[in-house]
């Protein structure tokens, strides 16, 4: 398995080397649910400084401005995991450099049988404010593995997790939103989720783990978007 070129000359930080550490401990804890379809629940995925540090980055909250619904509504305000701001915050380039390594994707195709040959790896810097919800979709296309991780706490937010459906019409569950936890999935065409409107106080963090395939257009989105992953 090789990446067409390697993030850092020098080998990895200790920081990254700890992260991909504490990935595989996570992944081998990892809670599988069958029902309504294959999905899972892993607690501590990042170190506990790195995922505080997370939580902590100074990026504004996007204005909803009475829309909500889908996430590509407000697309010129959305924050990534992209070369200008990994440039900005050393914690988000390791992040990025650790879920970019074989080791790390080897780990989820064979745990979650994700299919991650021929993808790139982009990361979303979710933030969402009061009046903010998701109908339930799929990830069904060009993304071949998701990964909610949560990371803010306040008042209600052991609520904010992410809403499973049985079908479009049918509310399922949702998942625990715990700092440092995540959800995972494979889509399919089962695979909905959302976020049922709520409220919300203080501003509900996240990061959106996403493979996707080389037909993603947004290309400034992807992490290394000239490093295609091979398994």
């Amino acid at each position: 398995m090789t990446l067409a070129t390697a993030t850092r000359s020098t080998g990895p930080s200790p920081t990254v080397t700890d992260i991909i550490k504490a990935v595989k401990t996570s992944v081998a804890d990892r809670r599988s649910f069958a029902e309504p379809y294959p999905h899972y629940l892993v607690d501590g995925l990042f170190p506990k400084h790195v995922a505080d540090e997370l939580a902590d980055l100074p990026f504004a909250a996007p204005a909803l401005d009475g829309v909500s619904g889908k996430r590509e509504l407000h697309n010129d305000t959305r924050s990534y995991f992209d070369e200008a701001n990994m440039g900005r915050f050393p914690v988000m380039a390791d992040v990025a450099e650790a879920l970019q390594t074989p080791e790390v994707i080897a780990l989820f195709s064979k745990a979650f049988d994700a299919p991650l040959d021929n993808t790139y790896l982009r990361l979303e810097y979710a933030q969402d404010i009061d009046g903010f919800w998701l109908e339930p979709h799929t990830d069904l296309g060009v993304k071949k593995f998701t990964c909610l991780i949560y990371l803010s706490q306040g008042p209600g937010h052991e609520l904010l997790g992410t809403d499973i459906y049985a079908s479009k019409e049918q509310h399922f569950g949702t998942s625990p939103f715990i700092r440092n936890a995540a959800m995972i999935f494979v889509p399919g065409a089962n695979t909905w989720h959302g976020f049922e409107k709520r409220p919300i106080t203080g501003v509900r963090k996240s990061v959106i783990l996403n493979y996707v395939t080389p037909d993603w257009r947004a290309r400034e989105q992807l992490s290394f978007p000239d490093q295609i992953i091979r398994t």
